[in-house]
């Protein structure tokens, strides 16, 4: 563990479990929590902090698991400092902290719409780190610019240009920590922008285990694209398909579990480890591809190390 690193404003926490920080409820502890007061103690943190220590940058970990062990170095949750909402124009900024839901709602009341916002489970970090987007809408078609901090304590913006979204993918510098973002949205009735938002989360709650420890979608769709929440819809190359194709539809392994309601949402049962949300996960790509041929791919980030094998016995 580091003895030595820079002062600092805000929380820092030695030996932090993380289980509570992620929807999954699983995970071992950091070696530091930093929870910075702002975008200057942020800043100075990293230009001061040992180059060789790595960082890691978690939002409210909803589409996350840390493994077993833990992770080695600083992880990084921005919280009050980092989630005011502003509205000028077309225009609406905010910060990394702030709940995607309600970006949602607070631009809806000013009559702009980022209704896609509303059932994305997260902040706007991750939004902007995986594009994140649904029915037919993504961050990469509103983004203006977002801002960061990178490793070494430099302060930049980045453009759409910059990022070069695809689907689930933002090409960030190693190491930057999004602060803020500046979405442009257009006009419409706020009635009508809440209205819209309300059948989408029915919708929603019709077909996700939305009151289950779940992380969202778990395999990234090899269509390559989001639901759009359309009839016409296609459902062949969807993750949650294949899975049901390959009869995993609420398979088990351990405390883990494929939702039986959506087949693409890994779901902690109660007391798994992350040791067996990942082999389940493990096991449905092995079994989707040699079910279909597609080698589904992870959407929820694992990071951190697992546990030591005992040799004892």
């Amino acid at each position: 563990m580091m003895t030595v690193l820079p002062p600092t404003r805000g929380a820092l926490t030695p030996d932090r479990p993380l289980d509570s920080l992620t929807w999954l409820r699983v995970g071992g502890p950091a070696d530091w929590l930093f929870q910075p007061a702002d975008d200057d103690d942020l800043a100075d943190f990293l230009r001061d902090l040992d180059p060789s220590v790595p960082i890691f940058p978690i939002g409210v970990g909803s589409n996350l698991i840390v493994r077993d062990g833990g992770i080695r170095g600083v992880v990084i949750r921005l919280g009050r400092g980092f989630n005011a909402i502003a509205i000028e124009g077309d225009r609406v900024t905010a910060g990394a902290a702030a709940l995607d839901a309600h970006v949602a709602r607070r631009a809806a009341d000013a009559g702009l719409d980022l209704t896609f916002l509303r059932t994305i489970p997260g902040s706007i970090g991750g939004a902007v780190c995986m594009n994140a987007g649904c029915y037919g809408s993504y961050v990469a078609d509103h983004l203006v610019e977002a801002r960061a901090v990178t490793r070494d304590g430099q302060r930049i913006v980045l453009t759409p240009d910059d990022l070069r979204f695809a689907y689930r993918h933002a090409d960030l510098p190693a190491g930057c920590v999004v602060t803020e973002a500046t979405f442009r949205a257009v006009p419409g009735d706020p009635d009508a922008l809440h209205a819209k938002m309300a059948v989408q989360l029915a919708r929603r709650d019709e077909t996700q285990p939305t009151r289950e420890r779940s992380a969202g979608s778990t395999f990234r769709n090899p269509a390559g694209f989001s639901s759009t929440g359309q009839e016409d819809d296609v459902h062949d190359l969807k993750a949650w398909s294949l899975i049901d194709q390959a009869g995993l539809r609420g398979h088990s392994w351990g405390g883990a579990q494929m939702s039986e309601k959506h087949p693409n949402f890994l779901l902690n049962t109660g007391g798994a480890t992350a040791a067996e949300l990942e082999a389940l996960g493990e096991l449905v790509r092995r079994r989707v591809l040699e079910d279909s041929g597609h080698d589904l791919q992870w959407e929820v980030i694992r990071v951190g190390d697992p546990l030591p094998v005992s040799t004892e016995g």
